[in-house]
C-alpha cells in the first residue's frame, strides 16, 4: 500500500469572510510528482500558505506524513516541513551555497559554523545530480537555474517530505527545465514527493504522475498518467474547458494567413553578448509578431538591459516589462496619470492641459470602463491593471513593442486576456517582439520564431515549421499538416 504524504480532506478556508478554498480535496503519495494546473488564480496563494502554516480552517482536515496537522476543530499555527520554491528566491544573496543549504535550514543548532565541514558535506549532493557548483560560491553569483537547484537541495537536506515548485518553467530555459525534471525524478525515486504547479498542460504531460485541475478554489478533476496520453480525454475534456482560448488561436492563425505578408525590415537587432563573447544580430520585420526564445538566462538579462537603455531614447519603441502589473503600475498616482505616463513623450503639455486628458477619458471609457478612472490603482483587479498598461502603450502610439515574458505568472483567465491585448497591438499594425525563456503561449501569436542557443547561435524557424519545434508547446497540432517541413535555418 502506497504511503500517503499529504491529504487535504474537504478543506474550506476563509479569509476576511471571503471563501478562498472550498471543499478542497487533494492526496499526494510518497515518491509522486503531482502536477497542478490552475485555470484561475483563486485559492493558489492560500493553498501554499496552508501547506506551510496550520492556519484556522472553516471546515476539513489536513494530514501530513501520516499525522493530522490541522482541522476545523483546532489549528495550532505551527509550520510544516514543506519546501516551497517560487519565482521570488528565498536564498540569502550574501551567503554561500553551503550556508544557505545547511545553516538556514530548520533544525540547525550549531553555534560554531565549520565552513570546511559544511562544504565537504554538500559536495556529494551536488555530485549526485551532476551539478558543477562550488559550495563556497555566494548565491549572488548564481544563475536563476542554479538558485532553484540550491533551494531544492536545501529542502532535500532538511528532509522535507513534500516540495512544491510553482511555475518554475517560466524562469528557466527548455534545456534547464528538462534537467530539472530529471533531478525531480531522481529524488522521487528516493521517496521525496513533489507538487509541481504550472499553467501549461503540455509542461506537465508525460512528466507528472497525475495532474490536479484547480479552479475557483477547488480541485474539480484529477487525471492519472495513463489518461494524459489518451487523446480522447485531451480533446473532449481539457479542450472543452480551454475552448475559448483554442478558438481565439485558430481564428488568429486563419486571419494572419489571409493578410498580406511583407518582408520589409523595420529594424535590425544588434547587440554584443559579453557572456558569449559574440555579436547577436537578426532582422525584425514591420508588423510581425516575433517570438524570441532565449536558452541562456544571462543572455536574456543582457538583452533586457539593452532594451531599457535604448527605448528610453526612442519614442517609436515601447517596452512592456516582466510582471507589468507590479513593475509598471505607479502607486500614489491617479488612474489617469498612470494611463498618460507614456503620452508625455509625445505631448509635453499633457499634465497642464485638462481638455486633452478629458478627451482621452471619453475615448477610452468604452474600452476600459467608466468606473476605473475614479478608482485607486491599488484597488484595480489584475485584469484592469493589464488593460491599463497595454492602453498606456497604445496611447504612446509606438511602431514596435518589446514584451518581456508577457505570460509569466498568469493563470488561464489572465493569459487569455493578455493574448487578446497582444493581438490588439498587432491589429493596429504595431510590430511585437516577445522575449521569453519558454515558448508557452507566445507561439500561437508568432509569425516567426528565433531561438538563441546557449552559445549565442541564432536559429530561425518560420511558422510553417512550428509543428516540428522539439518541445511540447501549446497548439502545436494547429501547425501540423503544413506542406513545408524545412529544417531550422542557422544565422
Amino acid at each position: 500500500m502506497r504511503k500517503e504524504i499529504l491529504r487535504m480532506e474537504r478543506v474550506t478556508y476563509k479569509e476576511a469572510d471571503m471563501t478562498r478554498l472550498e471543499d478542497f480535496n487533494l492526496q499526494i503519495y510518497e515518491g509522486e510528482i503531482m502536477g497542478m494546473l490552475p485555470f484561475n488564480g483563486q485559492g493558489m496563494a492560500d493553498l501554499l500558505k496552508l501547506l506551510q502554516v496550520n492556519l484556522p480552517l472553516y471546515d476539513g482536515y489536513i494530514y501530513y506524513n501520516g499525522e493530522q496537522v490541522n482541522s476545523w476543530k483546532e489549528s495550532s499555527g505551527t509550520h510544516n516541513r514543506i519546501g516551497v520554491i517560487q519565482a521570488q528566491s528565498s536564498l540569502v544573496e550574501s551567503m554561500t551555497i553551503a550556508d544557505n543549504v545547511f545553516v538556514l535550514r530548520q533544525g540547525f543548532r550549531q553555534e560554531v559554523i565549520h565552513e570546511e565541514l559544511l562544504n565537504r558535506q554538500l559536495q556529494p549532493f551536488l555530485k549526485e545530480i551532476g551539478m558543477e557548483m562550488t559550495a563556497e560560491t555566494k548565491v549572488e553569483r548564481l544563475t536563476v537555474f542554479q538558485r532553484v537547484i540550491v533551494e531544492l537541495l536545501r529542502s532535500v537536506v532538511a528532509g522535507n517530505h513534500l516540495i512544491v515548485l510553482e511555475e518554475i518553467g517560466a524562469l528557466i530555459s527548455d534545456r534547464e527545465l528538462e534537467y530539472l525534471h530529471q533531478i525531480l525524478h531522481h529524488y522521487a525515486e528516493k521517496g521525496f514527493s513533489f507538487l509541481y504547479i504550472s499553467p501549461h498542460f503540455e509542461e506537465e504531460n508525460n512528466f507528472c504522475d497525475r495532474i490536479a485541475f484547480l479552479t475557483n478554489g477547488r480541485i474539480w478533476k484529477v487525471i492519472p498518467k495513463e489518461m494524459m496520453k489518451n487523446q480522447t480525454w485531451e480533446i473532449y475534456d481539457y479542450n472543452h474547458y480551454n475552448m475559448e482560448y483554442n478558438q481565439m488561436v485558430r481564428f488568429h492563425l486563419e486571419k494572419r494567413e489571409l493578410e498580406e505578408k511583407t518582408q520589409e525590415i523595420y529594424t535590425t537587432w544588434r547587440s554584443f553578448s559579453e557572456t558569449m563573447g559574440k555579436k547577436l544580430e537578426f532582422p525584425i520585420y514591420r508588423g510581425e509578431y516575433l517570438a524570441v526564445q532565449i536558452h541562456e538566462n544571462t543572455i536574456l538579462q543582457e538583452i533586457i538591459e539593452k532594451l531599457q537603455t535604448d527605448t528610453v531614447k526612442d519614442e517609436k519603441a515601447a517596452v512592456i516589462q516582466e510582471s507589468p502589473t507590479v513593475s509598471m503600475i505607479f502607486h500614489g498616482l491617479s488612474y489617469m496619470d498612470n494611463l498618460c505616463m507614456s503620452l508625455s513623450r509625445r505631448m509635453g503639455n499633457i499634465w497642464k492641459t485638462s481638455s486633452i486628458r478629458g478627451s482621452i477619458r471619453r475615448e477610452y471609457e468604452s474600452l476600459l470602463g467608466e468606473e476605473v478612472f475614479d478608482m485607486k490603482v491599488e484597488d484595480l483587479s489584475e485584469r484592469q491593471k493589464y488593460q491599463l498598461i497595454y492602453s498606456r502603450v497604445m496611447l504612446q502610439n509606438p511602431q514596435i513593442v518589446y514584451c518581456i515574458k508577457p505570460f509569466k505568472g498568469a493563470d488561464l483567465a489572465h493569459r487569455i486576456h493578455i493574448w487578446k491585448l497582444l493581438e490588439m497591438l498587432l491589429d493596429r499594425g504595431i510590430t511585437v517582439v516577445d522575449i521569453s525563456l519558454n515558448l508557452s503561449d507566445s507561439l500561437s501569436l508568432a509569425d516567426r520564431l528565433l531561438m538563441i542557443e546557449h552559445d549565442g547561435t541564432v536559429r530561425e524557424i518560420p511558422k510553417e515549421d512550428f509543428a516540428f519545434v522539439p518541445r511540447n508547446v501549446p497548439w502545436r497540432t494547429f501547425y501540423r499538416g503544413s506542406k513545408t517541413q524545412g529544417a531550422y535555418h542557422k544565422k
